[in-house]
């Protein structure tokens, strides 16, 4: 499986880039915020999910492991396949999404292109205790989350989303990225 790619962007559509690495190029559908930061040339490093169906081969782009691992979630709901798990991710930021799913927002979840309510509301059923603990963002368009440098230590040291993301609850935000993580780790 394809896991992460390292390379530069020599081509942009509407959904996806293409990424040259050492003269091939990989073609790596992404979230419109993920496909929003991205320009011509730039050198990028995408964690990717490699779809496999009988006619044909996708990969998936991300530029952070919490929102591949998010992906990966969103894929496991019945009848959310990866198109329609890009789509909900293109609603806006992943920590937005996260932060939707964990408040049961589904009207939120349900502005992705092609997710009715009854296909939100099974996203967040099946995700909500999955996600982690909800958190106080705003999930419109007036707030633009960052990612959370600290969960994704914690995801590259092992934890789950849900985990990392109770572990890291009741720790200061103000805290270095690295006194954060020690002090998840210390909890246990």
């Amino acid at each position: 499986m394809i896991a992460l790619i390292t390379g530069r962007v020599v081509e942009k559509t509407e959904a996806s880039v293409i990424v040259d690495v050492h003269g091939v190029g990989y073609e790596i559908m992404l979230s419109a915020p993920e496909l929003d930061k991205i320009t011509l040339n730039d050198d990028v490093k995408l964690h990717t999910y490699h779809h496999i169906r009988e006619q044909s081969q996708e990969l998936f782009g991300f530029s952070s492991l919490a929102a591949k691992k998010l992906f990966e979630l969103l894929i496991s709901v019945q009848g959310v396949g990866p198109k329609a798990a890009m789509a909900i991710l293109s609603v806006g930021e992943s920590e937005a999404v996260r932060s939707a799913i964990a408040n049961s927002d589904v009207v939120y979840i349900a502005r992705a292109a092609g997710v009715g309510k009854k296909s939100a509301e099974r996203v967040i059923v099946d995700l909500k205790d999955k996600v982690g603990v909800a958190s106080n963002l705003v999930t419109g368009n007036s707030v633009q989350p960052q990612a959370d440098e600290a969960l994704e230590a914690l995801m590259a040291l092992g934890y789950n989303l849900n985990d990392a993301a109770k572990a890291l609850e009741n720790i200061d935000k103000a805290l270095q990225t690295g006194e954060r993580v020690k002090a998840a780790l210390q909890q246990k």
